[in-house]
C-alpha cells in the first residue's frame, strides 16, 4: 500500500510527468511486490525557489530536473529490498526520460495497516 508524494519543479510535459508515475510504479511492483492496481501518486510541481535542495549534499551534483520521492509504505522492507527498489527506480528513470539518477532523492516512511483509510470511512483491519 505504498503512497508515493513525487516533487519536481514546474514545467515538464504530462508525458514526462506520466512516464516518472509510471516508471516509479513499476520498481515498486518490481522490488516491493505490490499489487498492479495498488497505485498512489502525487505530483506536486513547485516554481522557482520552492524547492530548495543542496546541490552536492551525499551525491549529486544536482541540476534543476532534481526529483524528489517521499514513499509512505505499510508493511517494511530489509535493507537489501530497499538497495534494489532504489537501484531500479533510478534506472528506470534514466531509461524512460533520461533522469541522471543523482537527480533522485527517495524518502520511505512505513505506517501500520489501522493508519490508513482507503475510502468510505472504512480502517484497513
Amino acid at each position: 500500500m505504498p503512497y508515493a508524494r513525487i516533487s519536481l519543479h514546474r514545467g515538464k510535459s504530462a508525458e514526462y510527468l506520466q512516464a516518472l508515475s509510471q516508471s516509479l510504479h513499476d520498481a515498486l511492483v518490481e522490488a516491493f511486490a505490490i499489487p498492479v492496481g495498488d497505485r498512489f501518486h502525487v505530483i506536486h510541481q513547485h516554481d522557482a525557489g520552492e524547492l530548495i535542495v543542496d546541490a552536492d549534499y551525499l551525491g549529486g551534483p544536482r541540476s534543476a530536473d532534481f526529483v524528489l520521492i517521499a514513499i509512505t509504505g505499510g508493511k517494511p522492507r530489509d535493507t537489501a529490498t530497499k538497495r534494489r527498489f532504489y537501484q531500479a527506480v533510478t534506472q528506470r528513470l534514466s531509461a524512460s526520460i533520461g533522469l541522471d539518477p543523482e537527480d533522485v532523492m527517495i524518502v520511505i516512511n512505513t505506517t501500520a495497516a489501522e493508519d490508513w483509510s482507503f475510502g468510505g470511512g472504512r480502517g484497513n483491519v
